[in-house]
């Protein structure tokens, strides 16, 4: 599980990359659970909050730079 201040640390390609793992993960851990696999179950709800977090950081940065735009623009 990754901590928020880690994830404020990187830039927005590698949020994007780093979402995309989240992803593919989630994938892997799902089809792991659906064919009794899955060794940790609550695996998958660490995963799903990375993912929200990572998306939260990508929305907080793209609020930021609109309102610097828009503070800009005045």
């Amino acid at each position: 599980m990754m901590k928020a201040k880690e994830l404020r640390e990187l830039s927005p390609a590698e949020l994007d990359r780093k979402l995309a793992d989240l992803k593919k993960d989630l994938f892997n851990l799902r089809m792991q659970h659906a064919t009794n696999q899955l060794e940790n179950p609550i695996r998958i709800a660490d995963v799903r909050r990375d993912i929200a977090r990572v998306k939260t950081i990508l929305r907080a940065e793209q609020l930021r730079e609109e309102q610097l735009k828009e503070a800009v623009n005045k």
